[in-house]
């Protein structure tokens, strides 16, 4: 993912637009000093304005301006502070001088990623520094876009870089210096640093720009380099022939010492256990590239939504996924529509008030309904002319501040379609519609049968393409009627007999699937508002293993009810021994241990079910309590299962309950 949670207090989207448009954005010349041992940082600063500009200045509290200077006259530093940051306010100047030093918090490395995400403090030590460019690291101009030179110097084994073209890089006097610059309009500075072990290849890429692939890995991981530098250079050519020339002079993949994830221009930077993964050269790596076209190459207008994140996900993991095959892409808008399913209806909010991903109901609107749009945009208007739309949308807006609106111009351009109404549904509404067969019947109409469907959906009603599947004597058939208002009957002809009619069984649209269709998942009570947690001992250990499991898998955590009180919530985690919660489900009358998960299996079981229509239950079954403790960790990253067995914290065996597409079977008209 992009930076946006972390830019939060530094731009907003609608001064970014008027700073790109208006002029050549202000240039910082940084040299920075770090040393991670002793987490001491000093750094001076050159900004240059293209006029006499009033500006303000962000910085840390945690740092010290040691000197400021406006057009080479000395000035005394009128501050104050709010969120989080100091604020620099300076007289109208065309160059503005300064320094600055103090002390980075430490580096934690045991941070899991959801509070990673939510760090907002410059850290640094010996395994990593992380300077995030929302953190106040070095004196950001407010609300307005950036250039920047920077040159690091840091003590020998280590090894840094900031988003940009490596200029030089150097070790001598026991020190490691390097310069980066970045030319175009940038949403801020990040620096990272570490033990790196550097490895570096050249490409030619197809737009025939010369590339610099690099790996910056700690050195345990370092021989995963070379597979890493493959992947690069066939995801750059992948985007190059399907969106326009990559947009800058190198990418690199840097290691984390924390379970981070994050896209910025030129580099991705992934936590060490999250690289090591088999899979993410094959998912992840390839998303974050793509950033360097959506969100770091044409910027998202984030004050009225954030659509880079769901491009993104629909060009990047949902492709991949689409060209194993027709089924794979199936599961996966099968996988978007049950977590929206999932997720409670007070959490759901329009696509155009997605600005970054800050807990699981904004992933589930910002990335997946999104990258649904995407696709049900390509199903609408045709692959040739969605990916014209893609390439004429980057030749227009690279480097530049872009909303929906811009997005919608250039796929009308290339389909010659007004979109409007699609647009305005998908992106300014919250919800989506509750799509069913009310009646279908057929007679004979010759040598033909005339079949009459009859559709109904919520209100208020979408402009809707639903597709169907006829099953007839004579094999299926695949249609797609209009729906437009809250109920309308269609007629359509087969030639023969027709059996049986299913909505929409490849889930082409985003809508809110019938209980059936949305078999219980983990997710849905992760996600609850309202939960409860009922530990299944008064025993002090399992109660406080199950609380602090539970305070992982929620993102509010439940209230907690004791043996033999009545769950009153719409969700429940349940945390027991094997023999408790066998005992509980006999207790309560619930279905038992399903057949897939026995006992003796693992050191763990977990299940979800329904209790009745109004209920979700989630059962965390055990061998003993240090079970408890060790599947904290993977636990919470597998909320689209329905059930999983593990071993410690190794996860043996998972799956999902099985779906019921919304079939109805045909009756025949009296005298057919």
């Amino acid at each position: 993912m992009t930076l946006k949670a972390l830019l939060a207090t530094l731009v907003a989207a609608l001064v970014l637009e008027a700073s790109a448009s208006a002029g050549v954005p202000p240039s910082h010349e940084i040299s920075v000093t770090i040393d991670p041992q002793t987490r001491l940082i000093e750094g001076r600063d050159t900004i240059s304005f293209d006029s006499r500009h009033k500006a303000v200045l962000l910085l840390s509290p945690r740092f010290r301006l040691a000197s400021l200077s406006a057009d080479g006259r000395p000035i005394e530093a009128h501050t104050q502070t709010a969120a989080g940051l100091t604020r620099i306010s300076l007289p109208p100047a065309r160059r503005v001088e300064l320094s600055w030093s103090g002390t980075l918090a430490a580096l934690d490395r045991n941070v899991d990623h959801r509070h990673t995400l939510a760090a907002d403090a410059p850290a640094s030590g010996p395994e990593g520094t992380f300077l995030a460019a929302g953190s106040g690291w070095y004196p950001a101009v407010e609300g307005t876009l950036e250039r920047y030179s920077v040159a690091l110097d840091l003590p020998a084994g280590q090894r840094g870089l900031v988003p940009g073209r490596l200029i030089e890089e150097r070790e001598t006097d026991g020190r490691y210096r390097a310069r980066f610059e970045f030319s175009n309009a940038s949403e801020g500075i990040t620096l990272l640093a570490g033990p790196y072990r550097i490895e570096e290849r050249r490409m030619r890429t197809a737009a025939g720009s010369q590339v610099r692939l690099r790996t910056y890995f700690h050195a345990e991981i370092a021989g995963l380099a070379a597979g890493y530098l493959d992947s690069i250079a066939g995801y750059l050519d992948l985007y190059e022939r399907w969106i326009g020339a990559y947009p800058f002079s190198e990418f690199s993949v840097v290691s984390s010492p924390t379970p981070t994830g994050f896209g910025m221009p030129t580099l991705t930077y992934l936590g060490i256990e999250v690289l090591r993964l088999p899979f993410i050269r094959a998912t992840s790596l390839g998303h974050e590239i793509l950033h360097n076209w959506w969100g770091n190459g044409v910027y998202p207008d984030t004050a009225r939504g954030n659509w880079a994140e769901g491009l993104t996900n629909f060009m990047a993991d949902y492709t991949y996924r689409e060209r194993e095959s027709a089924r794979a892409g199936s599961d996966v808008r099968l996988a978007w529509l049950r977590d929206y399913a999932a997720m409670p209806r007070e959490d759901d909010s329009p696509l155009i008030r997605f600005t970054s991903r800050r807990h699981g109901a904004s992933q589930i609107i910002g990335y997946n309904k999104a990258a649904m749009l995407f696709f049900m945009l390509r199903e609408a208007i045709g692959a040739p002319a969605f990916d014209e739309g893609v390439r004429g949308f980057w030749r227009e807006h690279r480097f530049r501040v872009a909303s929906w609106n811009d997005l919608r111009a250039a796929f009308e351009r290339s389909s010659g379609r007004k979109l409007a109404a699609f647009f305005s549904q998908w992106v300014n509404r919250a919800g989506a519609p509750d799509l069913r067969i009310a009646d279908a019947h057929a007679e004979r109409a010759g040598s033909r049968w005339r079949l009459s469907v009859t559709l109904g959906q919520s209100e208020p009603a979408y402009a809707l393409s639903v597709p169907l599947a006829i099953r007839t004597a004579g094999g299926e058939i695949l249609r797609r009627v209009p729906l437009e208002r809250r109920r309308e009957t269609v007629v359509l002809y087969t030639p023969a007999e027709p059996l049986a009619v299913a909505l929409d069984p490849e889930l082409r649209v985003f809508r809110r699937l019938a209980p059936a269709e949305a078999p219980p998942i983990l997710r849905e009570v992760m996600l609850s508002s309202d939960a409860e947690m009922l530990p299944l001992s008064d025993g002090e250990d399992l109660q406080r293993a199950a609380r602090s499991l539970a305070a992982r898998l929620f993102e509010r955590m439940p209230r907690e009810i004791s043996v033999g009180g009545n769950p009153a919530a719409a969700a429940l985690l349940v945390i027991g021994l094997h023999k408790q919660i066998d005992a509980w489900l006999a207790g309560t009358g619930l279905q038992p241990r399903p057949a897939q998960l026995a006992a003796e299996r693992g050191s763990a079981q977990v299940w979800t079910l329904r209790a009745g229509e109004e209920r979700t239950i989630a059962l965390v079954s055990v061998r003993d309590v240090q079970s408890i403790s060790t599947i904290e960790r993977p636990l919470p990253h597998y909320g689209r299962q329905s059930y999983l067995v593990f071993d410690g914290p190794q996860n043996i065996e998972r799956g999902v309950w099985p779906t019921r597409p919304q079939i109805w079977h045909i009756r025949k008209s009296p005298g057919a």
